[in-house]
């Protein structure tokens, strides 16, 4: 049975969530007015909302900004600066671990460049748990953390495990086993691919605020290449949470070998050290490869991270031509290709905005901590 009280709670549970998101979004810190015009909430709901989450350290407030005209000067709202998460990252040349708060700044980070191609996943993953610890201390002390990500270049499955991670030598493995909560400051875990996560520092500038494009391609370039399609600023996973291994979409298909098994793939052309070699034949490779994602998914904005946003301004006349000669609808909707900021270890921060979705989901859950 729904009482009165059950109703009145769920109601205050939205609005919450309402406000916050709200700040969040926000193009710059709103006063408490203009999120009450924005939502459609009275000005009393708003400010009783936003002091509640003040005092759990979901918002800040700033100073108040002096403004012309009748009334108190508005006080800005910003995403709490003492809510963050760690987010996590294993990559064939690279471990990374960082701290980001709410507001979407790095507060404390470590990266460790190697060859981690065919590494033991229990040795790696025990690095992976030093580095961890290291930040969390590194972290100030008024900062509350709040869960955990990890971005790995492969397939995983719904329960962490990696199921596959060709470029390095990965298969089922139990990523939580291995990892364990007292390894990680007692915080849970989220495993996911590396290139969705990446894809969410492009759909989302900070947690919750969206980023400039909202619907894109988004191919991640390391030693192998990986992708993710972003659909009204969202992570479109597929039925298992796999879409998106454009690294493994086949090129030629009597080409050299790749770790998958198969022949020919994207990342055998435009990995890092094949475009290294050649890179008019890795943007050639590029083009073939996406404008058959631009076909199947009707989504004509690429954008380039990692080695190949660094290598952008080569690969894009022979990436253009191709895409310009394969996609059917090019004559209308002529396809983009834009660039990713140049971070090297972009899954761990999108691990931690993965983390830092409980609370934006559900902040009353967080307050009475």
């Amino acid at each position: 049975m729904v009482t009165e009280a059950s109703r009145q709670a769920s109601l205050r549970d939205r609005n919450l969530r309402l406000v916050l998101a709200t700040v969040l979004a926000a193009t710059g810190p709103p006063s408490r007015a203009s999120v009450a015009a924005a939502t459609g909430l009275t000005r009393s709901t708003v400010s009783r909302l936003a002091d509640e989450l003040v005092a759990g350290g979901l918002l800040d407030e700033l100073e108040r900004s002096a403004v012309a005209g009748r009334g108190r000067p508005g006080t800005p709202l910003v995403a709490g600066s003492g809510v963050a998460a760690l987010g996590m990252q294993v990559n064939p040349g690279l471990l990374a671990a960082r701290v980001v708060d709410l507001r979407g700044r790095v507060i404390a980070e470590e990266l460790v460049v190697g060859d981690l191609s065919g590494s033991d996943p229990g040795k790696t993953l025990l690095r992976v748990g030093t580095l961890a610890r290291g930040v969390i201390r590194a972290a100030p002390s008024d900062v509350r953390l709040v869960a955990c990500g990890l971005a790995v270049p492969g397939i995983v499955a719904e329960d962490g495990r990696v199921l596959s991670a060709p470029n390095l030598s990965w298969s089922d493995v139990a990523v939580k086993r291995l990892l364990p909560r007292r390894r990680l400051g007692g915080l849970d875990l989220h495993v996911a691919n590396e290139a969705e996560l990446a894809a969410r520092t492009v759909a989302e500038t900070a947690p919750g605020r969206p980023g400039p494009f909202s619907h894109f391609f988004y191919v991640s370039g390391e030693v192998g290449i990986g992708g993710a399609a972003v659909v009204d600023g969202r992570v479109f996973g597929g039925r298992h949470g796999w879409a998106g291994e454009v690294g493994h979409v086949t090129v030629e298909a009597d080409g050299p070998p790749c770790s998958c098994g198969s022949r020919g793939c994207l990342e055998q052309y435009a990995g890092q050290r094949a475009t290294a070699r050649d890179v008019e034949r890795a943007g050639w490779a590029l083009g073939v490869a996406l404008a058959d994602v631009v076909n199947l998914l009707d989504i004509p904005t690429i954008v380039l991270g990692g080695h190949l946003a660094r290598e952008a301004d080569a690969l894009r006349p022979s990436l253009l031509r191709e895409l310009d000669l394969r996609v059917l609808s090019s004559r209308w909707r002529a396809p983009s290709v834009q660039v990713a900021d140049d971070d090297p270890a972009a899954g761990a921060t999108g691990a931690a905005y993965q983390a830092l979705d409980g609370v934006l989901e559900e902040p009353h859950r967080w307050l009475a901590r």
